[in-house]
């Protein structure tokens, strides 16, 4: 077992002349890594969203700061809000005149056992997790199947599969993430679009942190394969795959960035 982290992967051009949406990207999560390698790989085009003005404005900041010559913005949005989600859909087209990738990054976890949670907090947790992510799904298919060509790539987790306690709400939302995957591909086949999602196991970033015991995150990280959580950069690689014509013949798919302890 080998807690070490590899080093980063340079960027190979796999999604050269690309652009890219990708939501819930500000930050130090899945998300902005996302961004960062798809600045990387080539994108003509990155269009972020995120609710925290701030961190919104400086990742659009550094993200730009890698690649003077990829058109880097950045939009205020809430996936729980129809209305701003079409008009995120609407200024991402008019930016990058035709989004080719949309990557569905925005979730929200929690701990708490079934028995003392809220309809609030299931509510919650459901909309912006899995709703969003039909919210943004649906609208982006409108604007990519007349269009005949685009990829989306969802962020799942192996919670979809795998029983933890204190989850219930988070896991059966990422569940429905996987089948929503699942189903949509179908739809969207034929019409030349790809619906894929990565189902990570533990990803260590800050928010993470502190929304989760440290302790629970160490025993986490310290049953997986390498003895070590992953690092976004690693989760993100895998949606870069999925986003480019490496993966052209796969949709409908949820792929595991794990070592699939069940």
């Amino acid at each position: 077992m080998s807690a070490t982290i590899p080093p980063y992967v340079p960027g190979h051009q796999l999604l050269a002349g690309k652009a890219v949406l990708i939501t819930a990207a500000a930050g130090a999560g899945i998300g902005f890594s996302a961004a960062q390698r798809a600045v990387e790989e080539g994108a003509r085009a990155v269009v972020i969203s995120d609710v925290h003005e701030g961190r919104l404005s400086e990742a659009t900041e550094r993200l730009q700061s890698i690649n003077g010559q990829c058109v880097v913005r950045g939009f205020l949005a809430d996936v729980t809000d129809e209305n701003a989600v079409q008009n995120l859909v609407a200024s991402a087209e008019q930016v990058t005149n035709g989004v080719d990738i949309l990557i569905n990054n925005a979730g929200l976890g929690g701990t708490k056992n079934l028995v003392d949670m809220t309809d609030d907090e299931w509510h919650r947790v459901i909309d912006i997790t899995l709703t969003g992510t039909m919210r943004m799904t649906r609208a982006v298919l409108r604007v990519m199947q007349p269009r005949q060509s685009g990829v989306i790539v969802n962020n799942a987790s192996v919670l979809g599969w795998r029983a933890q306690k204190e989850q219930c709400h988070y896991a059966a939302a990422k569940a429905g993430v996987m089948a929503l995957t699942r189903c949509a591909a179908m739809e969207a086949a034929e019409f030349g679009v790809r619906i894929n999602a990565v189902s990570p196991s533990i990803a260590m970033h800050d928010f993470l942190r502190k929304t989760t015991p440290p302790e629970l995150l160490q025993e986490l990280a310290s049953k997986e394969a390498f003895g070590r959580a992953a690092e976004v950069w690693e989760v993100a690689n895998v949606m870069m795959f999925l986003a480019s014509d490496y993966a052209s013949y796969m949709t409908g798919e949820v792929v595991s960035v794990s070592s699939q302890h069940a």
